[in-house]
């Protein structure tokens, strides 16, 4: 089985992808980390995230080890992997890494896994356009921003609501308006709005239709 999850961020996308990974025992990939890793590297060694050039470089060079990095949690890191996503040759350097995890995902703790669960901006148009299922959490950018701030002051982390509001805009802008691969809702995908739903209610809906895609 192969689950494709998109949609913007904090929508809940990474919550319920890992909980339906626990559910059906399915690897998981969280391929924002892939970007944020480009981003952060390209930033820490003095460069330009803008810097198409650049970005294509260091996406070519990504190691495992560099998805281990402590500040690819931040906003910095979202930002940034916003900005190299954009470039299509940073794109075409993950997209085999994506491919080849959904299609012989690794052994998980319980053994080996029953398929792989990715959770991005463009797995279901792009990365795994024929997955199983195919679904597209979203959520008003307002209710967004209220979730990314209270995460990020549970974190310890300084932030301004009207900061974090401003910056989900235009990182949301970027990613629907590129060229190549815009964040969009593949045709076949489940659309859920998440603006009124805790994680509890958003993993009853989106198993009610896996399971019915798959019977």
């Amino acid at each position: 089985m192969i689950i494709a999850i998109d949609g913007p961020a904090a929508a809940g996308k990474g919550t319920l992808a890992g909980r339906l990974a626990d559910h059906f025992g399915l690897a998981i990939l969280d391929t924002g980390i892939l970007y944020r890793a480009v981003g952060m590297k390209l930033v820490r060694e003095g460069g330009d995230p803008d810097d198409a050039s650049a970005a294509a470089d260091v996406a070519r060079a990504l190691a495992p080890a560099d998805l281990d990095a402590d500040d690819l949690r931040t906003d910095a890191a979202a930002d940034a992997a916003s900005r190299v996503s954009a470039v299509p040759a940073v794109r075409q350097a993950l997209l085999e890494f994506q491919r080849a995890f959904a299609e012989n995902p690794p052994d998980i703790a319980s053994g080996n896994a029953n398929g792989a669960i990715l959770d991005g901006r463009d797995i279901g148009t792009v990365v795994c356009p024929n997955a199983d299922c195919k679904l597209f959490i979203t959520a008003d950018v307002e209710v967004r921003a209220k979730r990314r701030f209270l995460e990020l002051r549970e974190r310890g982390l300084d932030a301004i609501h009207g900061r974090v509001l401003a910056d989900m805009k235009e990182r949301d802008a970027r990613d629907s308006d590129r060229a190549v691969s815009p964040l969009e809702p593949a045709k076949d995908a489940l659309q859920l709005d998440t603006s009124e739903m805790d994680a509890d209610q958003a993993f009853a809906a989106a198993l009610s239709f896996i399971t019915s895609e798959n019977k």
